[in-house]
C-alpha cells in the first residue's frame, strides 16, 4: 500500500480562545507519521461584543484555511460544561467555526473530549498534562505551546487520524 498523506485541521472551539493545529498525517501499511505544520490560537478581545468576536474567529479561520489548505477538519464537540454561562458563547463560536469550514467544503468530524483522551492516552478521563505528554511523544516534540487550547487542537487532529484514516 502506498503512503497516504492527509492534512488535518484540529480545532478546540472557544469564544475567548480557539485553539487550532494543522497536522499532516502520513500512513503506510507499516508506519504512521505526524508532522505538525502549524498550531496556535485565535484570541478575541473580551471588551468587544459577541458578534465582533465571532467575526474575528471567522476571518482568522478563513485565513488559516486559505494558507494551509487542509483536507479535513476535526472539531471538539461541546457536551458538558461546569459553568452554564460559558456554554452559549462557546456554542456560538463552534457554530461560526463549522459554518466557515463548510464554506470551504471541508469534511467535518466531531469528537468528544472523552473520545480524544481515549484515543491519545488510552484513558478517557486523562488529565490535561497526560494528553500534552502523549502529544509530545507522538510528535517527537517537547516544544509545544503551553496553551491548553492549542495542545487540545493538536490532540483533536491526531485523534481524527487514528480513528478515521
Amino acid at each position: 500500500m502506498p503512503a497516504v498523506k492527509t492534512r488535518i485541521l484540529g480545532i478546540d472551539p472557544g469564544i475567548a480562545i480557539t485553539g487550532y493545529a494543522v497536522v499532516e498525517y502520513t500512513k503506510s501499511s507499516y508506519d504512521e507519521d505526524f508532522d505538525l505544520i502549524t498550531s496556535g490560537s485565535i484570541q478575541t478581545d473580551k471588551s468587544l461584543k459577541s458578534p465582533c468576536r465571532l467575526l474575528e474567529i471567522h476571518n482568522d479561520l478563513e485565513f488559516l484555511l486559505e494558507k494551509y489548505t487542509p483536507d479535513v477538519a476535526a472539531v471538539e464537540k461541546i457536551f458538558y460544561f461546569k459553568n452554564a454561562k460559558t456554554i452559549m458563547p462557546v456554542s456560538e463560536a463552534r457554530g461560526v467555526i463549522t459554518m466557515t469550514l463548510r464554506k470551504f467544503n471541508l469534511p467535518i468530524f466531531d469528537y468528544t473530549p472523552l473520545e480524544i483522551k481515549q484515543t491519545i492516552t488510552g484513558f478517557g478521563r486523562a488529565e490535561k498534562c497526560d494528553v500534552k505528554q502523549m502529544v509530545e511523544i507522538i510528535l517527537s516534540d517537547c516544544n509545544l505551546s503551553k496553551l491548553d487550547d492549542t495542545i487540545d487542537a493538536v490532540a483533536i487532529a491526531i485523534c481524527h487520524a487514528r480513528m478515521n484514516i
